[in-house]
């Protein structure tokens, strides 16, 4: 008879270990906690290896440093918001313009209120961003920008739209947008399906969007 049979102890389990990818997803989750928390220049490695309840070994078995785990944070967080926003324009024929920018906007509003801390660090440290990593995020940003624009201009063009400006409007629709996590409180007394339902009527009123179908 074995020990733990002897003593009554139940023979446990080992821990099962995570896997690669679930490690370094978690790792980068606790940077973005920590970037958020502290700003780029104020979070350390240890901070973050805190964070992540994992050894500074284990963070540095997947990424190389501090730069290239806010790289991953950043393009993670706009690769997702991309993601959100283009299906939410795909859903929907080009020849509804007028549609389409209001499910735009509904979508990067509602990522802005739910997505808060991926937000603030995307607009507060992308200056610390360097070389290639800085380049690629920049690079989903103006696709991100010009997915409104396009969605504006197709709509001056089609006379949905009135606005002489359809590039400054969508740069004014998107900052808005952005703000949103600056503020909004999750327990306030509006949704983020509300609030995304607000700014996508004063998106449409910014364009001077008119409906042909009165």
């Amino acid at each position: 008879m074995s020990n733990a049979e002897d003593t009554g102890v139940a023979k446990r389990s080992p821990r099962p270990r995570p896997r690669n990818g679930q490690t370094r997803a978690s790792v980068i989750r606790a940077a973005l906690k920590c970037f958020a928390a502290r700003g780029y220049f104020g979070a350390s490695m240890r901070d973050i290896a805190a964070e992540a309840d994992i050894g500074l070994a284990g963070i540095y078995h997947h990424f190389s440093g501090k730069q290239e785990l806010l790289q991953a944070v950043m393009t993670v967080t706009i690769e997702d918001v991309f993601a959100s926003t283009r299906a939410s324009v795909a859903a929907i024929p080009d020849d509804r313009p007028r549609e389409q920018l209001a499910a735009l906007v509904r979508a990067w509003v509602e990522f802005h209120t739910v997505r808060q801390e991926d937000a603030r660090v995307g607009a507060s440290e992308v200056h610390c961003l360097e070389g290639e990593g800085r380049d690629r995020v920049i690079a989903l940003r103006d696709e991100q920008e010009a997915l409104f624009v396009t969605t504006i201009e197709r709509g001056a063009r089609l006379g949905v739209f009135t606005t002489p400006y359809p590039r400054e409007a969508a740069r004014a629709i998107l900052n808005m947008g952005i703000a949103v996590a600056t503020w909004y409180r999750l327990d306030g007394d509006i949704t983020p399906h509300g609030l995304a339902e607000r700014y996508a009527q004063l998106s449409l009123d910014m364009v001077g969007a008119i409906d042909l179908r009165e």
